[in-house]
């Protein structure tokens, strides 16, 4: 261990002297308390240390201790339904020994080291070892499960990294705590239930793969207007009080990742409380039983030490990568990626870098791009198929889109959730702008969507255009009122209302409009999109507006959303048979007025 002293304090930044043979980003014990820390710069004998604990009363000339490893969170059974902070310290065992205040130093194990679980080898591989056959194994190779939650199994695999090589043990089934051994390869290493990995390196996979597969959130203006990929990026920015925070709940509860690792990386403390009061709460619609058992959270609110707010999405996104590795499809819920920004221009200014706009550091892009690259769909190192989807809130002053962070969010990222402040005003949920939002993604989830309804990207194109349409005579009406307007042109005002009202509105109080299956979600559009085409026929046959607008199907069709459920599509089948045959009728009779 390599010991130096403190020379200089700055807030969460030290500078020790002695530590100049230390390696970059090592873990650093600084202090009588032996406050965690990170060597974020080495210069000369010195070491420029970002200490992620409070560091109030920590003196010059006190001990710097740097332990040789960079800092690392420890992976394996037990992390499901935990709640950490940012350098994975759990926060509820903290809490039960010494109470709601964590005094300097403070330890905690990140798994616990005492309870036991089942092991369960891999039954080839126990097969094999008792006939005597030489058994290669090497980095990702599955030795074994354990139940870790009633919906999530763990797989005991070799650490990257490992040399490998032939097996010489394979623990029998029994129960172990996470740091015994369950198995040796002939290199003499040891491999435990459970695994250290440093959080800045990307766990390694096999190979990456196109992001062809949607992520279902049963929130229909994401999954047909703004799709977001299996292993795809997303941002949703948005001004205080728009609902960025209530979209990613909504998403983390309803989306079909298998797990789901929710950062609170520098939120306020209320907002963090009700997540952690709620999460485990919150049923999960799939399987009936508590989302928490397949939730892992990170709580650092906008009071804890800023250091440990930078380091909180690398310490998620490693957690989410471990279970990737496994074939889980994993989702991030990074809430928000502009308070931990705010977190990298308070450390850049304590450590005298030059600014750049806004006083963010001039590495900013760098650093979002190293925590969004880590998305992705990958063939992992044991052959099956999983994935990273990362969804980052980002919180611009004043709801200004322009600034730094979501501009240099919007480089780096192919789905783009804009908030709308007049939306939200309105009580219109989500309030995803229609005209501000897009996704890069809808070309490759399109083979997908045409397994459900081949239908999806016409009318997901002609809606789209329609509510363009519908914005460019918004101004027209706002100048000279609705009644100037031709009835074909009030028309797409009246389906554009439609669409926004009785599509892309959800309630999430509502059984049965908080959740839309996708066979659902085409099939309300495309009733909304074909009223719309029938009654433009209609009104060139000289059908007046009013008339198409009294039939009893246009009011309907609003409360279409709440009224048929998932499981009843029988019901538009029935709607639509009924709103053809008004249609039928009403251009019936006009026809026969033309003939006449």
């Amino acid at each position: 261990m390599i010991e130096g002293k403190i020379v200089r304090v700055s807030g969460p930044i030290v500078r020790a002297t002695g530590l100049g043979k230390a390696g970059l980003y090592d873990v650093v014990e600084v202090g009588e308390s032996g406050l965690i820390g990170e060597i974020v710069r080495l210069e000369g004998e010195d070491a420029v240390v970002q200490v992620y604990e409070d560091d109030t009363g920590l003196r010059i000339g006190a001990v710097a201790r740097s332990t040789g490893r960079p800092l690392s969170v420890l992976l394996g059974p037990g992390l499901i339904g935990t709640i950490y902070d940012g350098i994975q310290r759990p926060l509820k065992a903290l809490f039960e020994a010494g109470g709601a205040f964590l005094a300097p130093g403070v330890r905690g194990d990140p798994l616990d080291t005492v309870r036991k679980w089942k092991f369960e080898p891999d039954p080839d591989l126990a097969s094999a070892l008792a006939r005597g056959e030489r058994i290669s194994v090497r980095s990702g190779t599955v030795l074994g499960t354990v139940r870790e939650s009633q919906l999530i199994n763990c797989k005991i695999m070799v650490p990257p990294g490992t040399k490998g090589g032939q097996l010489l043990m394979l623990a029998p089934e029994g129960e172990y705590t996470v740091l015994e051994k369950i198995a040796r390869t002939e290199q003499g290493e040891d491999i435990l239930l459970a695994q250290w990995w440093p959080v800045r390196i990307p766990r390694p996979f096999a190979k990456k793969l196109a992001v062809d597969e949607p992520l279902i959130t049963g929130q229909r203006v994401i999954d047909v207007f703004f799709p977001l990929s299996k292993g795809g990026t997303a941002a949703i920015p948005g001004g205080f009080g728009t609902g960025k925070t209530m979209t990613q709940h909504a998403v983390a509860k309803w989306c079909d990742a298998d797990v789901i690792v929710y950062i609170g990386c520098g939120e306020r403390g209320n907002e963090m409380t009700d997540v952690l009061t709620e999460f485990p709460e919150l049923v999960d619609p799939r399987t009936g039983r508590s989302l928490m058992e397949r939730t892992i959270l990170i709580a650092n609110t906008s009071n804890m030490p800023v250091a440990a707010r930078e380091v909180s999405i690398y310490t998620g996104v490693t957690l989410a990568e471990f279970y990737r590795d496994m074939g889980y499809h994993v989702a991030i819920m990074a809430d928000s990626t502009s308070r931990w920004a705010e977190a990298l221009r308070e450390l850049s200014g304590r450590m005298e870098e030059m600014p750049a706009e806004e006083g963010f550091p001039a590495y900013l892009p760098t650093r979002l791009a190293e925590f969004y690259e880590r998305a992705g769909r990958v063939e992992t190192l044991n052959g099956p198929i999983g994935s990273v989807s990362i969804i980052g809130a980002v919180s611009p002053p004043g709801g200004d889109f322009s600034e730094p962070v979501t501009q240099h969010t919007k480089r780096f990222i192919r789905c783009f959730w804009a908030l709308d402040r007049d939306l939200a005003n309105a009580r219109h949920y989500p309030a995803l702008s229609w005209t501000d939002s897009y996704s890069e993604y809808a070309d490759e989830v399109g083979a997908w969507w045409d397994r459900v309804d081949p239908e999806w990207p016409r009318v997901r194109r002609a809606a789209l255009d329609l509510l363009k349409k519908e914005q460019r005579l918004a101004e027209i009406v706002r100048l000279i009122g609705p009644d100037a307007l031709p009835d074909d042109q009030r028309l797409i005002l009246i389906t554009a209302e439609l669409i926004k009202n009785g599509f892309l509105q959800q309630n999430s109080f509502d059984p049965v409009d908080m959740f839309c299956t996708p066979a659902k979600q085409v099939r309300l559009l495309d009733l909304i999109m074909s009223f719309h085409e029938r009654a433009m026929e209609c009104i060139k046959i000289g059908a007046p507006l009013i008339k198409i607008n009294a039939l009893p199907v246009r009011e309907r069709l609003a409360r279409l959303k709440s009224e048929i459920a998932n499981d009843a599509l029988g019901g538009l089948v029935d709607f639509e048979r009924e709103m053809k045959t008004e249609l039928d009728e009403l251009e019936r009779g006009y026809r026969m007025k033309e003939s006449v």
